[in-house]
């Protein structure tokens, strides 16, 4: 056994427990996609009230889009997230009590803490649109009970208005309004505003309110159209276009599409250990160590110089140290790969092309409206599996909460330009057609799938991410044009975080 050998089996070794601490680890962390449900869920809940006339679009889209009784389906899902908010809630205690300096496991726990006492204050307005008022009265209760931390007094004194609003008879506190305008939002104000106004026999109040329920209503309908419209149209369109695949195959076979004997083999230079090298030296060593040590360094100076914590710093900051650390990674990862094939270059015809004269853009857009169907299937699949565990990227709830415009533009470059470029870069114009040297086309697009999906290093997204990266390495290897499987995967990160930033927006 040589030198380099030796040490890549102990790279590989530390790389993989690293790897299986980080995958374990978000076991223990909310999934993202409930939470984004959630989201849609109130969104669903502000638009039910739009009452605009028969022959208005809106009230064509407001019946298409919103189908059975929207408060009784919102309860069931406040209700299913709340218990899955509590699991994690356990969880994540029990592992700290194992690891009480945990600091990722400390803020999964505060935010849970902090999440369970929201949730009741909508829960229980729920249930009293419901005439629950049992029910609605011993959430609140839970609420005024069970948050005696000074950071939550103020959902505690909320519930407390809003179990006085609907008692009998009702208890109307004197600080009530301004506890319900700061600390409700969305459907959830505009209700237990109505209680308040209607208690207090304020008619003007009350007028001016429903008029702007309705503007909200609107704005809201619209933005449920994007995120709910839309995509279901691209996935109707993605279903077309995987039944004529799908068809043709059937047909044809070996001349079909998505046969492996019309897409043309790839001549590898190198052995299995520049694949392995690459992956473990250049990804999981350098970009990771990255990520894990030289970016703490960095913002552990910067607190130092300026005195300010992380937490305290503007989220345009937060968004540039995100954009930086993605760059360096992407730098390191990319350098040991040059490095690493140098020795072979000029490279055999077809590597790492990018061809602007071809068809890239319907390979890529293709593959967008493919994917779709697809990804979104194996999601609810996985939702069944994960029951609300397993992590999300940490990008994603930032940008849904984000209000700074610089910081979204920055996580938008981010996500829809930089992560394409270097991902497809590394998965696809480098391990795929290499791993073909050993594998069938398909087998090779699988793996890679894989290994990129578990790069993500979250659980909940390793079987939605491999179904995505099959696709994007079917795209590649029909086409052989990188700017497809860039254009394809931008437009999917494009598509996720134009979402978020509606629903966020419209969180009122």
């Amino acid at each position: 056994m040589t030198v380099k050998r030796a040490v890549l089996i102990g790279l590989t070794v530390c790389a993989i427990a690293l790897i299986g601490w980080d995958l374990l680890a978000s076991w223990s962390q909310p999934q993202f996609q409930s939470r984004l449900e959630l989201y849609q869920t109130n969104l669903v809940l502000e638009a039910s009230t739009w009452q605009g006339e028969e022959t208005d679009n809106l009230t064509s889209a407001k019946k298409a889009l919103i189908t059975g009784d929207s408060i009784k389906t919102a309860t069931e899902q406040y209700q299913e997230f709340r218990q899955s908010v509590e699991k994690n809630l356990a969880r994540s205690q029990t592992l700290l009590a194992k690891s009480p300096g945990d600091e990722t496991l400390k803020t999964s726990s505060q935010k849970a803490e902090q999440l369970l006492p929201e949730l009741d204050l909508h829960l229980g307005l729920l249930q009293a649109e419901q005439n629950q008022i049992e029910a609605a009265q011993k959430t609140w209760a839970g609420v005024i009970q069970q948050t005696p931390q000074p950071r939550l007094e103020p959902l505690s004194k909320t519930a407390d208005v809003l179990a006085g609003l609907w008692s009998e008879p009702p208890r109307l506190l004197p600080d009530a309004e301004p506890r319900l305008q700061k600390n409700l939002d969305g459907w959830f104000r505009y209700r237990a505003l109505t209680q308040l106004y209607q208690l207090q026999q304020r008619s003007d109040a009350l007028v001016n309110l429903q008029i702007e329920q309705q503007a909200a209503a609107q704005r809201a309908l619209v933005s449920l159209t994007i995120v709910g419209g839309v995509p279901t149209l691209a996935s109707a369109i993605g279903v077309v276009i995987l039944l004529i695949l799908l068809g043709q195959w059937v047909l044809q076979r070996k001349q079909a599409l998505l046969s492996p004997a019309t897409m043309a083999a790839w001549t590898v230079p190198w052995n299995g250990e520049i694949v392995w090298q690459v992956l473990i030296f250049g990804f999981f060593l350098v970009g990771q160590g990255v990520s894990r040590f030289l970016m703490p360094i960095l913002i552990l100076s910067v607190q130092l110089v300026s005195g300010v914590g992380v937490t305290s710093l503007p989220e345009s900051i937060k968004a540039f140290y995100t954009l930086l650390q993605y760059v360096l990674i992407a730098a390191g990862s990319l350098g040991v790969l040059y490095w690493s094939i140098a020795p072979h270059l000029p490279l055999p015809e077809g590597w790492f092309q990018l061809r602007w004269r071809s068809n890239w853009l319907l390979w890529g857009v293709g593959g967008y409206f493919a994917a779709l169907p697809l990804v979104i299937l194996v999601s609810l699949i996985n939702q069944k599996i994960w029951q609300g565990q397993g992590g999300s990227n940490p990008i994603l709830s930032i940008v849904l909460e984000g209000k700074d415009n610089l910081a979204l533009t920055i996580f938008f470059v981010t996500a829809a330009v930089a992560a394409p470029i270097f991902e497809e870069a590394l998965f696809r114009g480098f391990l795929l057609p290499s791993l073909t040297r050993y594998l069938p086309l398909w087998g090779a697009i699988v793996v890679s799938s894989l290994i990129f999906a578990v790069a993500h290093l979250s659980l909940s997204e390793v079987l939605p991410l491999t179904i995505l990266g099959m696709v994007l390495g079917f795209v590649y290897s029909r086409s052989r044009n990188l700017l497809s499987s860039m254009l394809l995967h931008g437009l999917w990160n494009s598509g996720t975080l134009l979402s978020l930033i509606v629903l966020g927006s419209a969180k009122g």
